[in-house]
């Protein structure tokens, strides 16, 4: 990791960089307490926390610990940093750091020039490592066990908050250590909203009833979809529910390394609009996953990113009528030279119960 880094250093022309992102800060010090601020330069890598993580810190990564507390507040450890490299040139992350904290920074520590960073940090993370791909398999793994268990439990009379409750439930009996998001459950109107909140609503014989969820493995994050309906199924929740499947699957009939992630998108985007349900999709068909739930690249209109092997991706459209309903199925792929491997594993049939 330290290689990466230190290219960001000579690519940038800076002296040292600030990581203050803690997902940042765990992906390349190893650090999980996600409080404190790393300081790299070719010189030194020294992460700088408080007396509650110290000793964590010290045990999961190679980085110098330093311990911030009111006789040394952070400010003047990243002073003595600085001293002995005579650095003059900062690298930070403006896309995550408050402007306030940032301003602090500016007023206190003698820097000639500060270099934002932007996507730079993060993009690191985009091509993910065979330990990470195992991580992520096994949490997506763990979803696909919550979800064959939370067929047994739906029925008519359950709110959306008690289906949410069982689901992380679930997540969690399969060894799950935490959860990527909130749940999403979305049932009968309410799943025309993609990120519906679940509320007290009972599920009723002929509703959709849409299900975003996900877990932590290892600090690694799972995200999967599915849309099933209590009883029978319309004639246009079929409709619906056939033309988004047929999107998800022509979409992950094409995805690899080299193509744009606004080419996959427009597959699935053509096929939802050529069926009449275009106003319907409104967002993107897809969005890396790793530490953090959303990352780059996307599959969506605009991302120009060239795919490459061991990203990892969602496929996720959906389309959303209001005041009837929506469906949206969502899988997570790693990307390979010819194709993808789908971590997601849960039928994706109309399943009606």
């Amino acid at each position: 990791m330290m290689t990466k880094t230190d290219n960001l250093l000579k690519e940038k022309g800076i002296d040292a960089l600030l990581i203050t992102d803690p997902y940042n800060m765990r992906y390349i010090s190893g650090f999980r307490g996600g409080e404190g601020v790393l300081y790299i330069s070719m010189n030194q890598h020294v992460l700088i926390t408080d007396s509650r993580y110290t000793e964590a810190a010290a045990g999961e990564s190679d980085f110098t610990v330093a311990e911030e507390n009111r006789e040394h507040r952070r400010i003047d450890i990243l002073k003595e940093c600085i001293e002995r490299d005579y650095a003059k040139i900062l690298g930070y992350e403006d896309c995550s750091m408050l402007c306030s904290e940032f301003a602090k920074y500016n007023q206190e520590l003698d820097v000639e020039h500060w270099v934002p960073m932007e996507q730079s940090v993060n993009n690191l993370r985009q091509i993910k490592t065979p330990e990470e791909l195992e991580y992520l398999r096994k949490a997506e793994s763990i979803g696909d066990a919550a979800f064959t268990a939370i067929l047994n439990f739906l029925k008519p009379g359950l709110t959306e908050l008690e289906v949410a409750a069982r689901l992380e439930y679930e997540m969690k009996q399969h060894g799950a250590e935490g959860f990527s998001f909130d749940s999403i459950i979305a049932s009968g109107v309410n799943s025309s909203m993609p990120h519906a909140i679940p509320s007290e609503k009972k599920l009723e014989a002929g509703d959709f009833v849409t299900m975003d969820f996900g877990c932590l493995y290892k600090g690694y994050c799972s995200d999967m979809t599915r849309t099933v309906v209590i009883g029978k199924a319309d004639e246009k929740q079929k409709e619906i529910y056939d033309v988004v499947l047929r999107s998800q699957v022509a979409a992950l009939g094409v995805i690899r390394a080299g193509l744009k992630g606004c080419e996959v998108d427009k597959v699935a985007r053509d096929l939802i609009t050529e069926a009449g349900y275009g106003k319907c999709f409104g967002h993107g068909l897809g969005h890396s996953v790793g530490l953090f739930i959303h990352e780059e690249p996307r599959l969506s209109i605009t991302d120009q990113t060239v795919l490459q092997v061991n990203m990892i991706e969602t496929v996720e459209p959906g389309v959303y009528v209001p005041g009837f309903g929506g469906v949206r199925i969502e899988d997570m792929v790693i990307v390979t030279e010819d194709g993808c491997d789908n971590l997601t594993h849960s039928p994706k049939q109309l399943i009606e119960l």
